[in-house]
């Protein structure tokens, strides 16, 4: 479980550096802009992939802390049909995104709420868990940076959303039925 503790403090950490809008100036500074994405993005690669690679060692033999009975199965599985419309949401602007202000953090934290439900083993409570936190602590964070002008929430026209429902509800179809057992190695139905 380290690789992947170790991973989360790096994908996290190097996400919560947004919320410092000073510290994040004074690395756009040293590193200009280039510098700073690419330094960004590194860390955050790096970071995920130990996450994986820590979180594949971990499930199996992780101990398992609670069960949850077969109905919260179900509604995470529900849920999951909000996540997928909000991430697309997230880069398709529209009155989805103008009401929602941050799909993206939004979806995070309906995705690690939900897993929380379905999943009682001590790394998916890690996992999920520091995921719901950093979220909840970046959407409070975003709300400060948005009122004091640092962050700008844009919308698009309403048929934008046309679009987030069908591509997000498509895309929830295809990890339910095939993608989650391919990419996660847990079959959900």
């Amino acid at each position: 479980m380290a690789y992947m503790i170790f991973g989360l403090i790096l994908f996290l950490g190097v996400h919560i550096v947004p919320m410092a809008p000073d510290y994040r100036a004074g690395l756009l500074g040293r590193l200009g802009e280039r510098g700073y994405r690419a330094g960004f993005s590194v860390v955050s690669v790096i970071g995920l992939v130990l996450i994986v690679y820590g979180y594949g060692l971990a499930r199996s033999d992780s101990p398992v802390i609670y069960t949850p009975p077969e109905a919260l199965r179900h509604l995470a599985m529900g849920l999951m049909i909000f996540v997928f419309i909000l991430l697309v949401a997230a880069y398709v602007p529209g009155k989805i995104r103008e009401k929602v202000r941050h799909p993206m953090i939004a979806a995070v934290k309906i995705w690690a709420f939900a897993h929380l439900l379905a999943n009682g083993r001590l790394a998916e409570v890690v996992l999920f868990g520091a995921f719901l936190a950093w979220a909840v602590i970046d959407r409070v964070s975003l709300k400060r940076r948005e009122a004091a002008g640092l962050v700008t929430v844009t919308g698009g026209p309403a048929q934008n959303d046309i679009v987030s429902l069908v591509l997000g509800v498509t895309l929830y179809v295809a990890f339910l039925l095939w993608l989650h057992r391919l990419l996660i190695g847990v079959p959900l139905l």
